[in-house]
């Protein structure tokens, strides 16, 4: 086993943000996002720019606080505000930290046709390899959340990593690292579902927040992100959150049995051409029936 396999295993063997060192536990990683303490300060989109070594670049305002409508191929967290309307009639804003999910199941590796183009690391995180990336775009179709995009220039594909490369060398990602509130956390999957539990519990028991849950879509067995949210009958109106995500069964069948059926065919063909061949030999042309033709 490669060095960089056991390091990808390096994580937090605590709850909460800080790692431990020299920890080797074969365990998936996590994030926690606790939607009823963001303030959306943004510090998390900052820190994720400077460590990725991306600049700011042009925004469009759109009467919102938001920092552009969507992520893009160089703007992978990005904090989306949505204006939602209470029973009581008043307003309240509801702020959701947008990113790769991460998916235990995920899609857009399903739906890539090329190889090592998208990984899956034994701690669960998904990762983009652009060396091996054709830009044909087909993780953007796999994906119920939207989040792979394309960058014109190199023709690749880009998203999230989860910083990667500081989960392998036993610290938290940058954006976790930068939350002054303590709104984001960083584990072990197991332990970031308990303090998530525990946490929307307090909410409904303590704070009357009745619907508060646990968002962590059993749609694609899990994710690597998981929320809390205020309301867990209703995660669309956090910036469009799908209720039930999952791989579509378009990708689903063309990865799948029509992939195997193309193949049969493709054989088919083949093994009928040779057949042929053996048969009948190779095709002769009549020099008679076409001696009169022009050349």
């Amino acid at each position: 086993m490669s060095q960089s396999t056991l390091a990808i295993r390096r994580i937090s063997a605590h709850a909460g943000a800080a790692p431990g060192e020299n920890v080797e536990r074969d365990e998936l990683v996590c994030k926690l996002i606790d939607t009823t303490t963001c303030i959306g300060c943004k510090a998390c989109e900052v820190a994720c720019l400077e460590w990725n070594g991306y600049t700011f670049t042009e925004t469009v305002f759109d009467n919102s606080y938001q920092t552009m409508p969507e992520t893009t191929w160089n703007y992978w967290n990005l904090i989306k505000f949505n204006e939602h309307e209470r029973e009581d009639g008043s307003i309240t804003l509801l702020m959701r930290k947008d990113q790769c999910m991460h998916c235990a199941d995920p899609g857009c590796l399903a739906a890539c046709p090329a190889d090592g183009a998208i990984v899956q690391y034994t701690n669960g995180i998904v990762d983009f390899q652009q060396q091996n990336c054709i830009g044909c775009g087909y993780c953007v179709s796999g994906c119920p959340f939207d989040i792979p995009k394309f960058n014109p220039t190199t023709k690749k594909m880009f998203k999230c990593t989860l910083c990667v490369d500081r989960v392998s060398e036993g610290l938290e990602p940058a954006c976790i690292k930068s939350c002054p509130t303590g709104c984001l956390h960083f584990g072990t999957k197991d332990d970031m579902k308990d303090l998530a539990e525990t946490r929307a519990k307090q909410l409904r028991e303590n704070y009357g927040i009745e619907k508060a849950g646990v968002y962590d879509p059993a749609g694609v067995n899990g994710t690597g992100v998981i929320y809390v949210l205020h309301d867990i009958t209703n995660p669309e109106a956090y910036g469009g959150l799908p209720k039930n995500p999952h791989v579509p069964w378009v990708v689903r069948i063309w990865k799948g049995p029509a992939k195997w059926i193309g193949n049969l065919a493709m054989l088919g063909g083949l093994l009928g051409v040779t057949l042929h061949y053996l048969r009948y030999g190779p095709k002769e042309i009549d020099a008679e029936k076409h001696e009169g033709e022009k050349p």
